[in-house]
């Protein structure tokens, strides 16, 4: 048994990625409500020939506020949600009718994943994200930007993906744009928005002023334990970029108060140690981060990269600088298990093979 289910999306100049993205997402929905925040090119045209509803709804530098009222048009009693640079690979498709047709409608929210992808296609970045909600009053959207929705009721994941895919650069300012406004005017952030606006600071390589929004959000203690995760991550990088690393070596410690070791905060240390020439240190670290498994819960970054190839890589550095050839062509070669084909690992392994053949150069 399922349910109807509508496709809310909210547009703006989505003219070379729309007809993709509803392409991707065929026989997932039964209804599809655009909202028009203010297009210039021919995304209401294209619009009105695809969609069963077109609305506009003025913009005011609030994800949530568009979002919501999407949301509010939606005559199914579920509702999925899409950006139109979004696509929906063929396997995931297959698998997100099969969460329809078994998990609704007794689900109230559907936590799928959201990925994006490198030039090899495999997943660079992945987290759950509320991707299929029950049309109801309790289930909105909060944030004026990096929205979200608390997951509340009957909760149900699935490893069926969402694949983010960006065509052209985007506005990368719009963001910070709208969280220092939103300061400007007065506004309270809530930890959402605080951990947030740290990140953007963060992006745009404003370092000095990203460390005390990300100390108080900690300090704060409000926010949601992925977030204080990931805001030490995000401490740590902008501590070493001022050069302080005791500092940055700290904010990374301070993530394992929340959890036990993640391969993401893993490999940070060990990229710190590998920094300062400390290879014992830095492959501890390393090898700690192979041992981690994928632990991110709902809604945490994970970075499947962090999981294998990048500690192998690091290992076999490290085993290089400590003077052991053989056991750094062991592990480049497991790093290329995991990335087969990566141009550093065969540049490495054709090294360690004439090394192996001929010995050191000069020898």
């Amino acid at each position: 048994m399922s349910a109807p289910i509508s496709l809310c999306m909210i547009v703006r100049n989505e003219e070379a990625v729309l007809a993709r993205c509803l392409e991707s997402a065929a026989g997932l929905y039964d209804e599809l409500v655009l909202v028009d925040t203010g297009s210039t090119d021919g995304t209401p045209e294209l619009a009105a020939r695809a969609a069963d509803r077109v609305f506009s709804f003025p913009w005011r530098d609030d994800f949530s506020a568009a979002r919501n009222f999407a949301f509010d048009q939606a005559r199914c009693p579920f509702c999925l949600w899409l950006d139109a640079d979004d696509v929906i690979l063929p396997p995931d498709r297959e698998a997100l009718l099969a969460v329809k047709e078994q998990a609704l409608p007794a689900a109230d929210v559907v936590m799928a994943r959201y990925q994006t992808l490198g030039p090899d296609g495999a997943p660079v970045l992945s987290y759950y994200r509320e991707r299929i909600l029950r049309n109801v009053p309790w289930l909105r959207w909060t944030g004026a930007v990096h929205e979200a929705v608390p997951p509340r009721g009957t909760i149900v994941y699935t490893e069926a993906a969402v694949t983010h895919r960006k065509e052209g650069p985007g506005d990368p300012d719009r963001n910070l744009r709208i969280l220092e406004g939103l300061r400007t005017s007065g506004r309270v952030f809530s930890p959402r928005e605080q951990y947030y606006y740290g990140r953007e600071l963060r992006d745009h390589h404003r370092f000095s002023e990203a460390v005390p929004v990300l100390e108080g959000f900690l300090e704060r203690g409000q926010g949601w334990v992925e977030d204080q995760i990931g805001a030490c991550q995000v401490l740590s990088d902008c501590y070493a970029a001022l050069g302080r690393r005791r500092q940055a070596v700290r904010a990374l410690l301070e993530a394992l108060a929340y959890d036990g070791p993640r391969a993401e905060v893993c490999c940070g240390l060990g990229a710190l140690a590998f920094q300062q020439e400390d290879w014992r240190s830095a492959l501890r670290w390393y090898e700690l981060a192979l041992r981690c498994g994928q632990r991110a819960s709902a809604g945490g970054f994970l970075r499947p990269d962090c999981h294998g190839y990048l500690p192998a890589f690091q290992i076999a550095l490290c085993w290089w600088h400590l003077g052991d050839p053989v056991k750094a062509a062991q592990w480049n070669e497991q790093a290329a298990s995991f990335r087969p084909g990566d141009p550093s690992c065969r540049q490495n392994a054709a090294f360690f093979a004439d090394l192996a053949e001929n010995g050191p150069p000069g020898a």
